[in-house]
């Protein structure tokens, strides 16, 4: 019998300061069997920081050339592409081909995320847009997960606040860059 996914709620009180988004959000993630806590706080990251009129979580798995998150215009075009996580260069060349913006969300180590990219051919690299999530604010909130989440979070200068059970979780998102060809 095959595993099913399990269904995480999240109601986000959002205040992202540096792009000027202030809204209620409420959503439900899917996290498949083969996908950790850290990658899944990380989508939800990801989604929150990039909130805009026309986001959605892709199928997961069950659609592996899409992105994790994508933002869409109202006649269906790709505006945003979003990963979680560490593509690879063949990923990112694609991507960088499919949409006009293309940003990267990761929890692990950017350094080796780098060295997996180093010497890739992508499309459009100079414009990538690579965060470091901070691994304190993930492992943080991985540590209060629920089935029911209910946050606070808000974005000042690239640095993320959340409020959540009573406690404050936070931690930087650092942009960096792909080394020059």
């Amino acid at each position: 019998m095959a595993l099913t996914a399990t269904i995480y709620n999240f109601d986000v009180q959002l205040a992202d300061v540096d792009r000027g988004v202030y809204e209620t959000i409420s959503f439900k993630a899917a996290c498949q069997p083969s996908e950790s806590d850290e990658y899944l706080v990380s989508r939800v990251l990801a989604y929150c920081l990039e909130y805009a009129e026309g986001i959605a979580f892709s199928r997961g798995i069950a659609e592996a050339d899409t992105p994790a998150l994508a933002v869409r215009d109202l006649t269906g075009a790709l505006r945003v592409w979003i990963d979680v996580g560490a593509p690879d260069g063949a990923r990112l060349h694609k991507a960088s081909k499919a949409a006009p913006r293309v940003v990267v969300y990761t929890h692990r180590e950017p350094r080796h995320v780098l060295q997996a990219l180093a010497g890739a051919r992508i499309h459009r690299a100079d414009a990538l847009e690579l965060y470091a999530i901070d691994r304190g604010l993930i492992d943080g909130l991985v540590s209060r997960l629920e089935r029911r989440n209910d946050w606070a979070l808000s974005v000042t200068e690239r640095h993320v606040y959340v409020s959540v059970g009573g406690a404050t979780i936070e931690g930087a998102l650092t942009r960096f860059h792909l080394p020059a060809a």
